[in-house]
């Protein structure tokens, strides 16, 4: 690892405070990158995810893809971790913590819109961010792709009926336009441009002009995730000035829930004997949330300006954070992984 790439969460936490004194002295600037959305979509930021994302799209073998279900482990932890065992786990932290645990430290009203918003994060595994954490965990690109292609199908059912069973509502309404859009932008446009270049890097000089121009594009991508954070922050700096207290509340169960649930994963993938470069990802599918589709159901159910709207916010400011400490300990937890 390079030295950048070495204290990566350093930048990462300057980052942090770059993007809230941004927000502070630069409102109209932020308002305008805010206001590029559609359905809940910011486009600036899809802009840097693509960028990021892109690299390891390169990486997309259709050959390989075929041999997904020679290796099903990685896809069965994957499924009964995220859509068996997340969402119930996060129902009960939301409950256990501001039902009992921060009783006394907030409204009994405001409580039950927290635990409405973590559930809608709960149910809600990742579809764009992890192919940065496997890239970062030098993960299989195919299985990655397949993994999260598998956990978008079961999506489009499951969803609606997780959150109307543990919300208590009825009438859940799955954002369409938010999850096809995101779907399109982080993961077909991506991918259809990874496969261009990867077949027009491959007739001019095989598989080492692939290698070569994913590895100079690697620093590019670092600096995509960084610029996501400054926006992500900024976007949101005013709420966290705000309601520090209430952010740092919100922000207990969550940080809680990711690492437990990677840590079952991970667990899980390390006593199936999975491969490393399936193992990481399969773990960091559930740990990361659709944070994009978590936000749009709490405004459709609740409001702009409710607590379960303000909780999706707070798991998109813990996320990132999070993600590289646990892509830090995979990393050096690796060799403890079959090869392959």
């Amino acid at each position: 690892m390079s030295l950048f790439e070495r204290y990566l969460t350093l930048w990462v936490g300057l980052c942090i405070l770059a993007g809230i004194a941004l927000g502070e002295t630069a409102p109209a600037l932020v308002g305008a990158l805010a206001a590029l959305e559609y359905a809940n979509v910011n486009f600036a930021v899809a802009v840097l995810i693509w960028a990021m994302v892109y690299p390891m799209m390169i990486a997309v073998d259709f050959a390989g893809l075929r041999r997904i279900g020679e290796r099903p482990k990685g896809l069965v932890i994957t499924l009964v971790v995220n859509w068996l065992i997340k969402p119930f786990t996060m129902a009960l932290l939301g409950v256990a913590f501001f039902k009992w645990i921060f009783a006394g430290l907030i409204p009994p009203a405001d409580a039950d819109g927290y635990i409405a918003g973590l559930i809608l994060l709960g149910a809600a595994p990742c579809t764009a961010m992890v192919f940065v954490w496997s890239q970062l965990t030098q993960g299989d690109a195919n299985y990655t792709l397949a993994q999260v292609s598998v956990n978008d199908a079961v999506m489009v059912f499951a969803y609606a009926p997780i959150v109307a069973l543990l919300l208590g509502v009825t009438d859940i309404a799955v954002p369409w336009q938010t999850l096809v859009l995101s779907v399109v932008l982080y993961v077909v446009i991506p991918l259809l441009a990874g496969i261009a270049t990867r077949s027009a890097l491959a007739r001019r000089d095989g598989d080492a002009a692939v290698a070569r121009f994913t590895a100079a594009l690697k620093p590019w991508s670092v600096l995509g995730l960084l610029a996501t954070v400054i926006l992500l922050f900024a976007f949101q700096g005013r709420v966290i000035l705000e309601q520090p207290f209430v952010i740092l509340l919100i922000a207990v169960p969550l940080v809680i829930q990711s690492y437990g649930i990677f840590a079952l994963a991970y667990g899980a993938a390390w006593a199936w004997r999975v491969p490393f470069s399936v193992a990481a990802p399969c773990a960091m599918i559930g740990t990361s949330n659709f944070f994009e589709l978590a936000v749009a159901v709490a405004i459709s159910l609740f409001g702009l300006t409710s607590g379960a709207a303000l909780a999706t916010v707070v798991g998109v400011l813990v996320e990132v954070p999070v993600m590289l400490s646990l892509v830090a300990f995979a990393n050096a937890t690796k060799r403890h992984f079959p090869a392959a």
